[in-house]
């Protein structure tokens, strides 16, 4: 049998540990610097092997008299640990980010940012304008397959197979009969068998060829027009390119038509306006001649309306067609067409408008 003095002086002894224990943990919290040494003292003193947690387990040990007032003890003293660590953390959690607003403040005294601006790629801006020109003298845009028949794309231009004109293409083949277009002219015909004169159209996309320079890549744009009705001239071609030129470039922009020779038109010329680098002196960009060749173009031939059920005794037409990058190029005076895929910031921010 327990007797009455020993119960005592364990009970006290038991109070006065849990005193020290207070002292000792508040102790620990205030001299804590760090997040990280609050979480230790929290493992250390309200773990399952921590300092309160077997003062809790203690408690068994004494007289069931005695338990409640120990065991009151012990919880309070556990509820009041928890409150500490929490404000504690709290805390620490309020000078971080104290410290982070006071590292990111921002000094209004200074110059404002201004958000970049994108711009039209040149080659967009080029399309566009030919576009607006074209429909200013009444022509209407079509559109076509980029996947195309060898049909459309050379037989039905008067390229047969065995033609030599093939070669100039470079063309790059899927199948025998299936091929990327190599220019914008099958267009002309789908809307020639579907369409009956009068015929006044533009055609742009994207076209295909195996050729890759500093002029030349295997994919580039292209913008082919053509005009069907009756008594159409030469003459009407040349006004027409010439309203083109003039507004595209300078009004005042010398303009030459020299033969040329194209399966699909009869007679055919190419168009050359002055070198716009050197000013007709002579560069090397236009190999010394003062002109640079901008575009082909002719009366459509005959052999290409029976193809698509036209009588060309009773109509006539012509058709032009021109590299959207090489006219980019002239006008705003790119010497390497590789400029325009490469997506330098530098290259294109020089065509902001």
């Amino acid at each position: 049998m327990v007797k009455w003095g020993k119960v005592k002086n364990e009970k006290n002894s038991m109070k006065e540990e849990i005193a020290n224990l207070r002292e000792e943990v508040e102790k620990e919290i205030e001299g804590a610097t760090e997040e990280d040494q609050i979480e230790e003292i929290r493992v250390r003193y309200l773990g399952k092997k921590g300092k309160i947690t077997f003062f809790l387990k203690k408690l068994a040990e004494l007289p069931r008299e005695e338990r409640p007032v120990i065991g009151s003890l012990i919880n309070q003293l556990k509820q009041d640990v928890e409150r500490k660590i929490t404000e504690a953390i709290k805390e620490f959690t309020r000078k971080a980010y104290q410290d982070r607003l006071a590292q990111e403040k921002i000094d209004v005294t200074l110059p404002g940012r201004r958000p970049l601006v994108g711009a039209k790629h040149p080659i967009s801006q080029v399309t566009e304008q030919i576009v607006e020109i074209f429909t200013a003298l009444g022509f209407s845009l079509a559109q076509g397959p980029e996947i195309e028949l060898d049909y459309y794309n050379f037989e039905a231009l008067n390229i047969p197979k065995d033609h030599p004109a093939r070669d100039m293409h470079d063309t790059f083949y899927i199948s025998e009969e299936v091929l990327l277009r190599t220019h914008t002219s099958p267009v002309q015909i789908r809307v020639m068998e579907k369409q009956p004169p009068p015929v006044r159209i533009i055609c742009l996309g994207k076209v295909y060829r195996r050729d890759s320079d500093i002029s030349h890549t295997p994919m580039f744009h292209q913008v082919e027009g053509l005009l069907v009705d009756k008594q159409v001239s030469f003459g009407d071609l040349k006004g027409v390119l010439t309203a083109f030129i003039h507004q595209m470039f300078k009004p005042n922009t010398p303009i030459r038509f020299r033969p040329s020779f194209f399966p699909f038109t009869e007679p055919s010329a190419e168009v050359d306006i002055q070198c716009v680098m050197c000013n007709g002196k002579g560069c090397r960009v236009c190999s010394q001649s003062g002109w640079l060749e901008i575009l082909g173009s002719g009366m459509v031939n005959p052999a290409v309306f029976r193809m698509v059920g036209y009588d060309p005794e009773k109509f006539s037409g012509f058709a032009f067609g021109m590299g959207i990058e090489r006219i980019a190029m002239l006008k705003f005076g790119i010497d390497d067409i590789r400029l325009f895929f490469e997506n330098d910031l530098r290259f294109l921010r020089q065509f902001q408008t």
